[in-house]
């Protein structure tokens, strides 16, 4: 046997955060489990966890410190109320049956502790870690996560301590309002005036890319941290280069013009995988979408129906969006860009559309933010709490 749980439980300082094995005493864990006691490290001094002075719990668990111990308070702290709260929580499990039929003398478990230099309430250090060891121990023994459960929930929350949200699009449409502005006093306004939303995104447009460099990302990010940022660079060489730069840059997304070598956007898809961010192709000019998809070994995240600036004056067509989904493996986002207005959005989705590309309609306004409230009315989606701790499912 070798399981592995983890759980976090409360909040502040004294927010508990264990990391747990259980498996056999003559198999893996068991040697660790020995290796642990009997191979002391200056400030991560392993213990048992006791229930009181002579009465060890079952099975037998060592609780190793994360955090060096350096202050006699962090000593009395690890060795008082989280010791007994780890050994609290697997005798109760034990009497709970949560074990099952597994001969609780044949295991042992290794619980890795986190406790935080400046806790110091006692009370909430006990609960916290009572709570956080019987749900690492549960998830353990139960195998969490499934596999289901986690493709599900992996783009949906966000991790709690880190304190901004990685956005990720899961919940179709978005809008996306495109920022061709090459004035930063202008983009600045366009940005704190805009509605905060799940369902928007933040398109540092080609001008704007050209007028101040990748830089702009960082600029963008002030304003709006937890934004979805796309980097329109609408690369045609270098692909994996640029890529790497839009990464680096802290962009959510790339994107590569379909007029490109294939050789170039294949190495953009590629980068952009390795790096975690979205990988864009814009069909500007691209007679058949469907034959460029199809050829490519890699297939993008989002691809972009786009109708020039310069040619406003013809009529938007859609294109082939269940073609280009078949073409991408049935995963694809379509997006939708040039002369969309508020009263075309239900007509856009309603074809397949996932993003609803706006600029002049929302960035030229006198009242942005009523502008852009009322495409996001269109789009019918009630909005999301993706900062969510989840701690049962």
């Amino acid at each position: 046997m070798y399981l592995i749980g983890e759980a976090l439980v409360g909040d502040g300082p004294e927010l508990a955060h264990v990391d747990l094995m259980v498996g056999d005493k003559n198999g893996p864990v068991g040697q660790a489990f020995a290796n642990a006691l009997s191979q002391l490290s200056a400030g991560h001094t392993p213990l048992l966890a006791v229930i009181r002075p002579n009465l060890m719990t079952k099975p037998a668990t060592l609780v190793i410190p994360k955090v060096t111990m350096k202050k006699g308070e962090q000593v009395r702290e690890m060795f008082g109320p989280v010791q007994a709260a780890v050994a609290k929580g697997i005798a109760d499990a034990l009497e709970e049956g949560v074990f099952g039929d597994i001969d609780v003398d044949d295991i042992v478990i290794l619980a890795s502790i986190y406790l935080a230099p400046d806790a110091v309430d006692y009370n909430r250090i006990y609960r916290y870690n009572y709570g956080a060891t019987k749900l690492a121990l549960t998830r353990a023994l139960e195998r969490f996560p499934p596999t289901k459960t986690l493709l599900y929930e992996k783009d949906r929350a966000a991790h709690a301590v880190m304190g901004f949200k990685v956005q990720r699009l899961w919940d179709p449409p978005y809008l996306q309002v495109a920022l061709d502005l090459v004035s930063m006093d202008k983009i600045r306004q366009v940005l704190e005036e805009l509605p905060d939303s799940d369902h928007l995104i933040i398109e540092a447009g080609t001008p704007t890319i050209k007028q101040f460099g990748l830089s702009v990302i960082s600029e963008i990010r002030k304003i709006r941290p937890n934004s979805f940022i796309i980097a329109d660079m609408k690369t045609l060489d270098t692909g994996n280069l640029e890529a790497r730069m839009a990464a680096d840059a802290t962009a959510d997304a790339i994107v590569v013009s379909g007029l490109a070598p294939l050789a170039t956007i294949e190495k953009v898809l590629a980068e952009a995988k390795k790096t975690g961010i979205y990988s864009v192709i814009d069909m500007l000019n691209v007679t058949d979408p469907v034959a460029i998809i199809a050829a490519l070994k890699i297939k993008p995240d989002i691809v972009e129906l786009h109708r020039a600036i310069d040619c406003e004056e013809s009529c938007h067509v859609w294109g082939n969006i269940e073609g280009m989904r078949q073409a991408a493996g049935g995963k694809l986002l379509v997006a939708t860009a040039g002369g969309i207005r508020a009263e075309k959005v239900r007509e856009a989705v309603s074809l397949g559309a996932d993003i609803l590309v706006v600029g002049r309609a929302i960035t030229a306004s006198k009242d942005i933010r009523h502008s852009a409230e009322e495409f996001l009315e269109q789009l019918n989606r009630e909005e999301i709490d993706q900062f969510r701790i989840m701690t049962d499912f």
